[in-house]
């Protein structure tokens, strides 16, 4: 899970941040902030699974960081000194909160019960994807891409091409982005074959509508809407050549 920690008091931040790597390895922290200004900025570029957020902050607070951003969709965990009215208001709904100085078990406690929302979160992602599919035309159907740090969801006919690598999957998208994805090519090709893909060689997957043209020099090859070049296997060349030319899939 990745994680950020805001904290105004640079020793604070850094005990933290020795507490989360000795005791909690399923959190990876990617950003430290001093400040509610620098914080929001590490939010938007990270996207977080949890954010450890002091309350009493010099020019912003923790509170009204959180009523700045567009939307929070990543889990909080108050880090405050005690403070009896901030902490009522904590408690009545049911946030976590870890009070200073922290303690082991506590964060331990809070980080799991957070991991357990985060992954449930997860699986509603997925969840609300297929309920999307089952409704939405092809192209807008999406497909849930797992990746080292997320999962991400995206529409099927926002997907240019894959290129297999091992046991890894990199897809290109017509946005020009990319992503590496930790399933193989070939899981892909089932997934796919049904919405107009087609494996033209052992490590590339295309979208038939993506193809610009056929080429027949060079023992012929496949050149993609974007100026990609891509090999034809020979083993292949029959069926990719019906299923541009509409003869079959």
């Amino acid at each position: 899970m990745k994680a950020i920690i805001i904290e105004d008091e640079a020793g604070n931040r850094e005990n933290l941040r020795r507490m989360l790597e000795r005791y909690c390895p399923e959190v990876e922290l990617v950003s430290s902030c001093a400040s509610a200004a620098q914080g929001r900025e590490a939010i938007l570029q990270h996207a977080p699974a949890v954010v450890f957020l002091d309350i009493e902050m010099p020019q912003e607070n923790g509170f009204e960081l959180l009523e700045s951003l567009p939307t929070i969709d990543f889990e909080v965990v108050f880090v405050t000194a005690y403070d009896q009215y901030a902490l009522q208001a904590i408690k009545f709904c049911a946030l976590d909160y870890l009070l200073k100085p922290l303690h082991t078990k506590e964060l331990k406690s809070a980080v799991e019960k957070v991991k357990e929302r985060w992954m449930a979160r997860r699986e509603n992602q997925k969840l609300r994807a297929f309920l999307d599919n089952i409704q939405t035309p092809d192209t807008q159907r999406r497909l849930a891409l797992p990746t080292a740090e997320r999962v991400d969801f995206v529409q099927v006919g926002q997907i240019v091409r894959c290129q297999g690598d091992n046991n890894y999957t990199h897809f290109f998208f017509t946005n020009g982005e990319k992503l590496l994805v930790s399933r193989t090519l070939k899981e892909y090709e089932e997934l796919l074959t049904p919405y107009r893909f087609i494996r033209i060689h052992q490590s590339h997957l295309i979208a038939l509508s993506q193809v610009a043209s056929w080429v027949k020099k060079d023992g012929g090859y496949i050149e993609l809407k974007d100026g990609t070049q891509l090999p034809v296997s020979q083993r292949r060349r029959e069926k990719v050549l019906k299923a541009l030319t509409g003869g079959g899939s």
